[in-house]
C-alpha cells in the first residue's frame, strides 16, 4: 500500500506479520557461522617442494542480541473524546540471528498533558500493512504471539488509546512502545552462555537488547482528511492496468474543526513497480515543476521515489486542496 502523509504544526511467526528490512541492518556474520583457519608453510629440501598444514582452529559466531523500535507516526493530531487513535511504530532485529521479542506499551509518561487510555487490547500487529487499525489486524498476546525476527526483519506494530474527554487543545499526550530480547536484556556484553542460535553463547549488543520509542497524542480542534482516486489509461485505449499504462492519481485534502493547521506537507511514495511521469505533478490544477525549487512541489528519486506538495496553513475555510500526479506502470 502507498504511504500518504498529511503533516501539520498542530497536528505469529516472522513471515505472517510482513517483515522486510530496513534502514537498521543487523550486525556482522550471521550467530552459528563457523570461522575455521589452517596455515600452511611451503618449504623445499633439496629439488623437492614440500607443504606442511597446520591444525585447523574453528570459532563459532555468537548471537548478538540488539533491537530498534522507531515511531513511524511520531506525532498524531486528535480531538477530545475519539476513541481507538492507534500510532504505527517498527520493531527490528538489528542483531545477527533469530530472536523473540516482548512488546510492552505505556501511557503514563511524565512530561505530557494527559494520559491517553490503552484500548483492550492495546497493541496489534499491521498484519494487512494497510498503516492503520484494520480488522483483519491481530491483536498481540504477550507470550503467544510474540515476533520471531530474523536479523535484519522487522514488524509494523500499532498502539493504540482512546483520548479523554476533558483534553483541550495543544494538550500533549504520550505513548510508548518497548520491545526486549526474549533471551535476555542487560549491559551491552552481558553474556548468556549456550542460549544463542544452535546453542551458541548469546551476546547483548549495543541497544542492551531493548529499545524504545514515543509518540505523542496532540490536541486539535483541527484536523486534515485526505480522499484518494485513480484512474486507469492503457496504451491500448482501455483501462486495463498492464505494464506500459498510465494511473492517474487524484488526491482531495479537506480540512474541518476550529484552527489553523499550520506548515501543512503533502507527500505520497511512488508506489513499487511504478515510475513516476515527470511533469505531471499538480495542486489545484497548477503545473509544479519536479525540482526543489521556489513553488509549492517536488519529485525525489532517492533514497525513495516519493512526490511532495506544501500546502502551507489551512482553516476549515480553506477550500478543497487536490493534489493530482501520474504513474507509469513499468
Amino acid at each position: 500500500m502507498q504511504s500518504l502523509r498529511i503533516l501539520g504544526a498542530i497536528g505469529v511467526t516472522a513471515l505472517a506479520l510482513g517483515l522486510g528490512t530496513n534502514e537498521a541492518h543487523a550486525v556482522g556474520a550471521p550467530a552459528g557461522t563457523p570461522i575455521n583457519n589452517t596455515a600452511q608453510v611451503d618449504y623445499t629440501i633439496g629439488s623437492v617442494t614440500t607443504t606442511a598444514s597446520s591444525n585447523t582452529v574453528t570459532v563459532t559466531v555468537a548471537e548478538i542480541l540488539d533491537v530498534v523500535v522507531t515511531a513511524q507516526t511520531p506525532t498524531v493530531a486528535v480531538n477530545a473524546g475519539d476513541a481507538q487513535q492507534e500510532v504505527r511504530y517498527r520493531v527490528t532485529n538489528t542483531g545477527n540471528g533469530v530472536e523473540t521479542f516482548r512488546l510492552v506499551m505505556n501511557s503514563v509518561i511524565a512530561g505530557d498533558q494527559f494520559d491517553p487510555v490503552p484500548t483492550t487490547p492495546s497493541i496489534y500487529f499491521d498484519t494487512d500493512a494497510s498503516g492503520d487499525l484494520s480488522p483483519g489486524d491481530t491483536p498481540y498476546v504477550v507470550g503467544s504471539n510474540d515476533p520471531v525476527l530474523s536479523a535484519d526483519g522487522f514488524v509494523t506494530v500499532l498502539v493504540v488509546n482512546n483520548i479523554p474527554a476533558g483534553v483541550v487543545d495543544t494538550n500533549v499526550g504520550l505513548t510508548r512502545l518497548t520491545a526486549d530480547s526474549r533471551t535476555g536484556t542487560g549491559a551491552p556484553g552481558t553474556t548468556f552462555a549456550g542460549q544463542g542460535v544452535g546453542g551458541v553463547d548469546a551476546v547483548v549488543g549495543t541497544t542492551g537488547a531493548d529499545s524504545e520509542a514515543d509518540s505523542s497524542y496532540v490536541v486539535s480542534g483541527v484536523s486534515l482528511t485526505a480522499a484518494k482516486t485513480q484512474t486507469v489509461v492503457d496504451q491500448f485505449g482501455g483501462a486495463r492496468a498492464v505494464p506500459g499504462a498510465r494511473i492517474n492519481y487524484s488526491i482531495a485534502v479537506n480540512v474541518t474543526g476550529s484552527g489553523t493547521a499550520t506548515n501543512a506537507v503533502f507527500t505520497d511514495n511512488i508506489p513499487p513497480n511504478t515510475t513516476y511521469v515527470l511533469g505531471t505533478l499538480r495542486l489545484n490544477a497548477t503545473l509544479l515543476s519536479d525540482g526543489d525549487d521556489a513553488d509549492a512541489g517536488d519529485y525525489t528519486a532517492t533514497p525513495a521515489a516519493r512526490v511532495r506538495v506544501a500546502l502551507g496553513s489551512l482553516t476549515s475555510a480553506s477550500t478543497t486542496q487536490t493534489v493530482t500526479f501520474a504513474v507509469v506502470i513499468n
